[in-house]
C-alpha cells in the first residue's frame, strides 16, 4: 500500500464518507486517505427490508464505483436496512470494500431495535430516516446521528456505527496472509 490512497464512497451523505475515512485512518494510521463521494445506485429499494437486501445494495454500490472512479484505490458502498426479527424492526448495516485489484470484503455494524411507533411507519411504508425524524421530532437526521443516535443519546452515533464497522470489513487488508484463498 502507497502511503496516500484515495477511497471513493458510493453516497454523497457526509456520515458515509466520514464513517468510511475514519475507519480506514484508525486501521491504517501510518497513511493518508482521503474520501469522496459519489451518487451510485443502490439497485435495492430505498429502505432495503432484509439482511440480504442491504447486503445487495451495499455491494451493488461498491462495484458501480469501480466503473466510475476507476483510479481510486478502495471503492465503499455503504448500506443501512432494516428487518424484522421475532417482531421487532431491527436496523443494521452492511459494508462492502472492494479494492482496484478486485479483492471484496464487507463487514456489518452492531443491529439495534426500533421503537414500535418507528415500525408503524415502517409498515406504512415510510422510510426509516423520515420516520425518526416523525417520532424524535428531528430533521434529516440520517444525515447527521440516525436512529441509532435518538435512541442512545447520542451514545453510538450512525458515524461511530458505521466506523465501527467499516474497521471490521478492514480487518482482511491489514491480515492479507489470513485472508487469501
Amino acid at each position: 500500500m502507497t502511503n496516500y490512497l484515495t477511497i471513493a464512497v458510493g453516497s454523497k451523505n457526509p456520515v458515509k464518507i466520514e464513517s468510511a475515512r475514519a475507519g480506514f485512518e484508525s486501521m491504517f494510521p501510518d497513511k493518508s486517505f482521503s474520501a469522496e463521494g459519489y451518487d451510485v445506485a443502490s439497485g435495492v429499494s430505498d429502505q432495503p427490508m432484509s439482511s440480504e437486501e442491504t447486503l445487495q445494495g451495499a455491494t451493488n454500490r461498491a462495484q458501480a464505483l469501480r466503473d466510475l472512479c476507476p483510479t481510486a484505490d478502495f471503492f465503499v458502498g455503504i448500506e443501512g436496512g432494516i428487518e424484522t426479527i421475532n417482531n421487532t424492526l431491527v436496523a443494521s448495516a452492511w459494508i462492502v470494500v472492494i479494492n482496484r485489484s478486485g479483492y471484496s470484503t464487507l463487514g456489518r455494524s452492531g443491529a439495534f431495535p426500533l421503537p414500535p411507533s418507528v415500525k408503524r411507519l415502517v409498515d406504512s411504508g415510510v422510510e426509516l430516516g423520515h420516520a425518526n425524524d416523525q417520532v424524535f421530532e428531528q430533521h434529516n437526521s440520517k444525515q447527521q446521528g440516525g436512529a441509532v443516535a435518538s435512541l442512545t443519546g447520542g451514545v453510538i452515533t450512525r458515524h461511530s456505527l458505521y466506523e465501527h464497522a467499516m474497521v471490521l470489513a478492514l480487518a482482511s487488508f491489514k491480515h492479507p496472509d489470513l485472508f487469501s484463498n
